[in-house]
């Protein structure tokens, strides 16, 4: 089964910084991400990486401030976040799309076609 598990979030100062991640297993995909959601707004992308070649996507909104990455054996997703505004604060999930190979992410990304969600972690930024 596939699992992913986020775990990192908290609550921080405006201008601090935190580090998520996020916990895979039981699968093998390309295009994995991360996204938000704050009470009474709609999903938004933050970020992608296509596992194959390293590339990655950002939103506008965290470009320059918050970083994707993955663990040298590809099963832990990171982001780096650092000048966290309370804008930011929303519930963060992971994100991977295992139902075919991909030659990018960009059209899974920009359409939030993943398949497999992590349950989240709070991000509460004052």
């Amino acid at each position: 089964d596939v699992q992913l598990v986020e775990s990192g979030g908290g609550s921080v100062q405006a201008g601090g910084s935190l580090r998520l991640s996020c916990s895979a297993s039981g699968y093998s995909s390309d295009c994995v991400g991360w996204f938000r959601q704050a009470p009474g707004k709609e999903r938004e992308g933050l970020a992608a990486i296509y596992t194959g070649g390293g590339s990655t996507l950002y939103a506008d909104s965290v470009e320059g401030r918050f970083s994707i990455s993955q663990g040298n054996a590809s099963d832990t997703l990171y982001l780096e976040t650092n000048s966290l505004k309370p804008e930011d604060t929303a519930m963060y999930y992971c994100a991977a799309e295992t139902t075919r190979r991909r030659l990018g992410c960009r059209t899974v990304y920009e359409n939030q076609a993943f398949d497999n969600w992590g349950q989240g972690t709070q991000v509460t930024v004052s």
